[in-house]
């Protein structure tokens, strides 16, 4: 493996205390400053140096639950539908 590979793989992985760390760091930006879920990882983003793809791979599935929840709110997602039987 070339060493350009072998550093890729390393920053593409991350360790849970990451995807934790991420998580709560997020947390306490919405809770402190009012912002979205959304602004608030584009801030974090922007004032940690991390690039949006590779803090995709942080979200963990609460996060990324009040992600989903937010962008349909705001109409970037199709809102998911339950099927119900006619009645």
């Amino acid at each position: 493996m070339k060493n350009e590979e072998k550093q890729y793989l390393e920053t593409c992985m991350f360790k849970k205390d990451d995807i934790l760390t991420f998580s709560l760091e997020i947390e306490k930006l919405v809770k402190n400053t009012k912002m979205s879920y959304i602004d608030a990882v584009i801030s974090y983003c922007d004032k940690s140096g991390l690039e949006l793809e590779t803090a995709s791979k942080l979200v963990n599935g609460t996060l990324k639950s009040k992600l989903q929840i937010e962008a349909e709110n705001l109409h970037f997602l199709e809102k998911k539908t339950t099927r119900k039987l006619p009645i």
